[in-house]
């Protein structure tokens, strides 16, 4: 990646993972692995666990970032969180359509777009995943899907407020498989979405833009996955719970 264009970025999405007391001493673990960090970092706890990973991670190189967010500022919307909620507590970052929300609770690219839209009208920063079903890689359409799913998820967004998104490549048959891409494939899709940015706002404005890629990036693979040029980072699943690896990816987003 060119680190004199864009900032490399390291997401650690727990999930469903970690109660309130474990998220704490996961954060403890995690502060001093973190403490020279050149890129920036962010962990992306269950709602329960936002307010004391706040107060925890204040001063530190530790950002922290919710797992999704919602598109209207308050109603009737059971069992969600808006952005404001989400500022008000001191987070700077949420998770928008991850897979998981796509195929488990039914979020369609224009649901994911509403949601974006709201992070960035917060102050938030978006952090959009992107990407194909095993399925559609072998029929062949991941980059007309991606780019669609780019387009949609950026419609109405400004170019002034794309500085306050990031786009993650997640192939779904790559999330919490074992399977990651090869870093072919993940720099040719990551430099397709900028190839959409580029359309979209200008060259100058998407290569500002950070792509991280969310694919099963692990201690072992992120060295090689974020030499590309258009990997910048990484959106990470089950190695953000463990403190040593973790630490060796930020370590690889920051040589």
């Amino acid at each position: 990646m060119d680190k004199t264009k864009r900032k490399a970025v390291i997401a650690g999405n727990w999930k469903m993972n970690k109660t309130a007391g474990e998220g704490k001493e996961l954060i403890e673990a995690l502060l001093p692995a973190v403490v020279d960090a050149g890129c920036g970092v962010v962990i992306c706890p269950p709602f329960t666990s936002i307010p004391a990973a706040v107060e925890l991670t204040k001063g530190s190189r530790l950002s922290v970032g919710a797992q999704n967010v919602h598109f209207e500022k308050n109603g009737a919307f059971t069992g969600e969180v808006s952005a404001d909620m989400l500022t008000e507590l001191g987070v700077e970052y949420a998770i928008v359509g991850h897979s998981e929300r796509r195929q488990y609770f039914g979020e369609t690219d224009e649901s994911v777009n509403l949601r974006a839209k709201a992070a960035v009208a917060a102050g938030l920063t978006a952090i959009v995943c992107v990407g194909e079903s095993l399925a559609q890689r072998e029929q062949g359409v991941t980059m007309e899907l991606v780019r669609l799913q780019t387009k949609v998820a950026l419609r109405d967004v400004s170019a002034e407020e794309l500085k306050k998104v990031i786009l993650a490549y997640e192939p779904v048959w790559a999330i919490g498989t074992g399977r990651t891409a090869t870093a072919e494939q993940a720099e040719e899709v990551c430099a397709a979405i900028r190839g959409v940015l580029g359309e979209l706002y200008g060259q100058q404005a998407a290569e500002g833009v950070t792509i991280q890629y969310g694919g099963s990036m692990n201690a072992g693979n992120a060295a090689e996955l974020l030499s590309k040029p258009n990997v910048d980072g990484g959106l990470i699943g089950g190695a953000s719970l463990k403190p040593a690896d973790f630490a060796e990816i930020v370590k690889a987003a920051s040589a």
